[in-house]
């Protein structure tokens, strides 16, 4: 039976006692209006770990629009009822003031080395920011042997990464793969939003991405971003960018033979909804 913790120091109790018996911990950190891509999260946590504690919390020092924290969906009764036999042990779920008892505005000021700069950053300023301080404060909570995060929102593991780097915090970052819709659209709490011929259509997100992979042996990183934008500005579909960068640095990449590891990634506009994706290119 999955047990619920509302307070810090309830969470605190609970893994004091299992780490006094030398239990691994495993970290799924989430926003709630869980899907099938978080239980893979979760799954691999547990496969890898004597206890999981799964987080759910609507933060909103990562939301630059005020309006998309209000509608994000908050649906923690039927999130318990998915964790049911997935492997999760502990589910936190506090409010705000727990996470941030001195206030949201401290802790905003973390080093992430301009990787936040580009790509979503650029079109949401202080997103990352707010993402990283939120990760942050709930490893402090939660002190975690693993972190377990989803390839979907590539430029945030990323940045992540950098941050347990260069604040040397012993925790390591699992990444698993991207999970998918059976059209390809990449698994999202926002695809919920969508109409369902929308939804269906989104599928042409990830068609585009193969066919840049395809493109990336005859063809300039320039000339695969503008036929993959050509092909998705199709109503209802919005492309806000679509860029291959380097995974490391995520500076774009003009050559391919430039770096060993490339990384197409792409945000598009649907019905107000905001839906990212995004595919390998090459990594040696």
């Amino acid at each position: 039976m999955i047990q619920v913790a509302t307070h810090t120091a309830e969470l605190r109790e609970l893994i004091e006692i299992n780490k006094s018996k030398g239990a691994s911990i495993g970290f799924v950190p989430t926003m709630g209006a869980l899907h099938a891509g978080h239980l893979t999260l979760v799954r691999s946590a547990s496969k890898e770990n004597d206890m999981v504690i799964v987080s759910i919390s609507v933060n909103p020092t990562q939301f630059n629009d005020k309006k998309d924290l209000e509608k994000y969906p908050r649906t923690l009764d039927s999130d318990l009822l998915l964790l049911s036999g997935s492997g999760a042990n502990v589910v936190f779920a506090p409010g705000v003031e727990d996470i941030y008892p001195d206030g949201d505005d401290k802790g905003a000021d973390i080093d992430l080395g301009g990787l936040d700069m580009y790509m979503e950053g650029a079109f949401r300023p202080g997103h990352f920011k707010g993402v990283a301080q939120v990760v942050k404060r709930l490893l402090e909570i939660v002190t975690p042997d693993r972190l377990y995060m989803g390839q979907k929102d590539f430029q945030q593991f990323t940045i992540i990464q950098y941050m347990l780097d260069s604040l040397k915090i012993n925790t390591k970052l699992v990444v698993c793969p991207i999970v998918r819709e059976t059209t390809g659209l990449a698994m999202s709490s926002r695809n919920a939003r969508l109409s369902s011929p929308t939804r269906a259509a989104a599928g042409i997100i990830f068609r585009v991405l193969k066919s840049a992979k395809r493109q990336s042996a005859s063809k300039s990183p320039q000339e695969i971003c503008e036929t993959a934008m050509k092909k998705l500005k199709s109503q209802p579909f919005d492309p806000e960018y679509f860029i291959i960068v380097d995974g490391n640095s995520l500076q774009p990449v003009d050559d391919l033979g430039s770096t060993n590891y490339a990384v197409a990634c792409v945000a598009v506009w649907a019905e107000g909804v905001r839906l990212i994706d995004n595919l390998i290119i090459k990594k040696d």
